[in-house]
């Protein structure tokens, strides 16, 4: 099972937090990640519009650290994933909802597994999103 630490100090299970009726919270994290594999090929979509390393850690968990440019993207999941926004802000909203919600640095929201999911990036925003297993 993944564990994410909240804010609170509480260890909480992806699961948990992907039952979470907006999706939305604010999340601390770590400032940088020790003893990990970053894989140098870069994955780049939109046409180089949005650009990620991968973060390969010990225990076989993943994250991405990642930019995005100006612009409004369509991404889909096949794993619940957490996207922290490190600095920008976006607005995002699961396909097919009506309500768009504000997202900024420092704040983070959860992405169901096998879902779709649109971002309208009004500035430079950086990321990073976790991947549950």
């Amino acid at each position: 099972m993944n564990l994410l630490l909240n804010k609170a100090g509480f260890f909480v299970s992806y699961a948990c937090i992907a039952e979470r009726k907006d999706h939305h919270f604010r999340e601390e994290s770590m400032s940088e990640f020790k003893n990990v594999t970053v894989v140098k090929k870069a994955n780049i979509y939109f046409g180089g519009q949005v650009v990620s390393y991968s973060v390969l850690f010990a225990d076989g968990t993943k994250k991405t650290l990642g930019v995005m440019q100006a612009g409004e993207y369509e991404f889909s999941t096949g794993v619940a994933e957490i996207m922290e926004i490190l600095s920008g802000e976006l607005e995002w909203q699961l396909k097919g909802e009506s309500e768009w919600q504000k997202v900024v640095g420092g704040e983070a929201f959860n992405v169901p597994a096998h879902s779709i999911f649109l971002m309208k990036v009004p500035v430079v925003a950086d990321y990073c999103c976790s991947y549950a297993s």
